[in-house]
């Protein structure tokens, strides 16, 4: 007897006036990229009736960008399961308009899905709506208690496997995006890759390993990096493991990298960039830092080594891309590519040039 496949939970994904934009980035990859969910309307007043898809400039996908939740309940003809806050504000907090929005989707009976800071199981108010409604609110970057924290143990020494972080210039420049995509297609090729998530937004999309590394005391910090890529090994035995980055080393303001570098100890690092940003995303009198002195920073501040450049393409055309993938790739010495305007084979490249042995397995899967 055959067993009924699992449902995929729908849900409608909030990101009032930021879909697109780098502080909508938690609604832009879900839109992308859901293993957990099944994305079925985005909220954004500024570009209602709209294809999400083709405003991130890619093809149509179908997810109608509505002008509300009222809206969005009609376009969609249903309530759906959930409703997730799809922006990654600087404050990681809700505004008072905001917060009756929630309240509204909690009365419609529709669970929560909150990747802020603010932790909405606390707020007297949600808690009380959420047990009157028959809802679970998931409070994502929720670490686990400080008694069951970990600190760092050295077991990171038993992962054998190849593992690669996805690092970068700044935050939101498609780090997540860009792993997503080279663990997808290791695997298409045959290899079993994993990949490790390191922020709310590749949780909510269903990576099975994992931790908001930005909410956990700096004292665990390593500890539960290298403690998510060992279960992350034992669990499934990969032949490479993909860490997802956050921030940037060099970033004055996120500090995560350094945890990522320290407590995953990567053998091998992919770096995204954004060639037209010239200023972090959210410190406009700061300067980016170039791909050779991020490069310089991340080879000095670890043992490892930067195998290939990724681009984000961000406010470039098609041309100008091209241009950069070949400057870069003279200037820094290392295979440079586009992760979501060029094919996805040119990522894996880099991580068999860096490590052969990954090339023998897939010629023995071949066999």
């Amino acid at each position: 007897m055959s067993s009924e496949p699992t449902r995929v939970a729908t849900a409608v994904v909030y990101c009032e006036g930021n879909f697109g934009a780098i502080d909508g980035k938690t609604a832009n990859g879900l839109v992308r990229h859901s293993e957990r969910y099944e994305i079925v309307a985005v909220i954004d007043s500024a570009q209602a009736g709209l294809d999400a898809g083709v405003v991130l400039g890619e093809k149509p996908n179908g997810i109608p960008i509505c002008h509300d939740l009222a809206d969005a309940l009609k376009v969609i003809g249903s309530t759906p399961d959930a409703f997730i806050y799809g922006m990654a504000p600087s404050s990681g907090m809700l505004s008072a308009p905001e917060r009756s929005l929630v309240l509204e989707a909690i009365v419609r009976r529709m669970d929560i899905v909150n990747g802020l800071h603010e932790f909405l199981n606390d707020d007297p108010e949600f808690a009380k709506a959420a047990a009157a409604n028959g809802v679970t609110i998931f409070d994502v970057r929720r670490p686990r208690a400080k008694k069951d924290l970990r600190m760092f143990s050295g077991r990171i020494a038993g992962v054998t496997c190849p593992r690669i972080a996805v690092l970068g210039t700044d935050g939101a420049i498609g780090k997540r995006t860009t792993a997503t995509i080279l663990t997808r297609t290791l695997k298409e090729r045959g290899l079993n890759a994993v990949m490790v998530g390191t922020g709310q937004t590749s949780l909510i999309q269903g990576a099975r390993y994992g931790v908001a590394l930005d909410a956990i005391p700096s004292q665990f910090c390593s500890g539960e990096m290298e403690a998510a890529v060992v279960d992350a090994f034992e669990g499934e035995q990969p032949d490479v493991i993909v860490i997802e980055g956050q921030g940037a080393l060099s970033h004055p303001a996120y500090l995560t990298s350094v945890f990522i570098l320290r407590g995953a100890r990567p053998d091998a690092v992919v770096l995204q960039h954004a060639p037209a940003r010239s200023r972090l995303g959210d410190f406009g009198k700061l300067a980016m830092p170039t791909p050779a002195s991020e490069i310089g920073l991340i080879e000095t501040f670890a043992d490892t080594k930067v195998i290939g450049l990724t681009i984000n393409h961000e406010n470039m055309t098609e041309a100008e891309v091209s241009e950069m993938i070949i400057d870069y790739e003279r200037d820094l010495g290392i295979p440079a590519t586009d992760a979501l305007t060029r094919s996805p084979d040119r990522l894996v490249d880099m991580v068999l040039t860096a490590f052969p042995e990954l090339e023998e397995k897939l010629t023995q899967v071949a066999r």
